[in-house]
């Protein structure tokens, strides 16, 4: 069974940054797309930032230029560095593996508050 393992959430003042990871028990090259997804309460969660295996990333218009996905391959983790937050960001974030047929893997989510 393959875990997902997030962590890097927090509170944080309208402004500041935050980085998220989400270290895999599998290397993160046998996956087809590593993302960032987040539910804020009473909201649909939604797809925040995508990196597909061949390296394209896609960003949601809402955080575009804000947030920046990466890898790190010998450590088997992604991250989300997110930066200029807003309390609109405020949500819990959930990272994905995707298995291209099968059914992909998610994270237990870390939350992220912000506020003043």
């Amino acid at each position: 069974q393959v875990q997902l393992v997030e962590s890097g959430g927090g509170l944080v003042q309208p402004g500041g940054s935050l980085r998220l990871s989400c270290t895999t028990s599998r290397t993160i090259y046998s996956f087809t797309s590593m993302a960032w997804y987040r539910q804020a309460p009473g909201k649909q969660r939604e797809l925040v930032a995508n990196m597909l295996s061949s390296g394209t990333k896609t960003y949601a218009d809402s955080v575009k230029g804000r947030f920046t996905i990466s890898k790190d391959g010998a450590k088997n983790t992604v991250y989300l560095q997110m930066n200029a937050l807003k309390p609109e960001d405020t949500a819990i974030y959930y990272c994905r593996a995707g298995t291209g047929g099968q059914q992909p893997y998610w994270g237990q989510g870390t939350q992220v508050t912000v506020s003043s």
